[in-house]
């Protein structure tokens, strides 16, 4: 169990916390990120409730509870919300969803609504101070309804949530992958099933535009850099999924 930080300056400090090469959770494996602007911490998609502790020990290497700000999740799911109520115990911090999932997190045993922020379907910024933000940038239907990723302008990282998730063993984990070939068979199952459909794929690419991206990291597997983001981004454009595949009773197309 470690910390890998993915991008590190004089002021802004961008971590994957809790890193491990097992299934901790009994379920799928997740990944939990720190972003940190001076004193102003950003916690996205903290876990479920079996990692919590995990989590919150990883995190304190870097940061006290008092100084996340913001939560932000990507979507509804129970390994993204599940420990979220511990952490509205531990925290201060605003919680930033989707509109469309703010009247159903509650019935996570949430302590109070209160901090709850409903996220607009086209998106938001996020001011951090000394000119940092964030961008909260629609990807809907890859694969909630309501979905939202985390752009961070000052260290080019895209933080993508489901899109380019992939389900890996505890032998087969690893932190980076810089060439898509070798791992297409362990997200091509997930990507065709799960994303709603191209023309999801290709409003969000559209929305994304020409930010430049050096790190893909998203919520499940490894973290794309180098060679392999740009590779991805064009394999998925290309990718027919979901209702583009459903056929009567219940058969989707291979």
């Amino acid at each position: 169990m470690h910390n890998i930080e993915l991008y590190r300056d004089d002021a802004h400090l961008c971590v994957l916390l809790n890193e491990s090469e097992e299934l901790d959770e009994g379920g799928i494996h997740s990944n939990q990120y720190l972003i940190l602007h001076q004193e102003f911490g950003v916690l996205l998609d903290p876990g479920g409730f079996g990692v919590m502790a995990d989590v919150l020990e990883a995190m304190l290497a870097y940061c006290e509870p008092e100084q996340i700000r913001y939560i932000i999740l990507s979507h509804q799911d129970p390994d993204i919300v599940g420990g979220l109520a511990s952490w509205l115990e531990l925290t201060r911090a605003t919680v930033l969803i989707s509109r469309l999932w703010t009247r159903f997190i509650p019935h996570y045993g949430l302590p109070s609504t209160d901090r709850i922020v409903a996220i607009p379907d086209t998106g938001a910024q996020i001011d951090l101070g000394t000119s940092a933000v964030l961008e909260l940038i629609p990807a809907h239907f890859l694969h909630s309804e309501g979905n939202f990723q985390v752009y961070d302008p000052r260290a080019k990282i895209l933080f993508s949530g489901d899109v380019g998730a992939s389900e890996l063993s505890g032998a087969e984990t690893q932190t980076f992958i810089e060439d898509l070939a070798p791992h297409l068979p362990r997200i091509e199952g997930f990507h065709r099933r799960y994303m709603a459909s191209n023309r999801a794929i290709k409003a969000w690419r559209e929305t994304l535009g020409e930010r430049p991206v050096e790190l893909l990291a998203p919520q499940h597997g490894p973290v794309y850099r180098g060679a392999a983001v740009g590779q991805f981004l064009g394999w998925l454009e290309g990718l027919e999924c979901g209702v583009d595949l459903l056929q009567p009773g219940g058969v989707f197309r291979r």
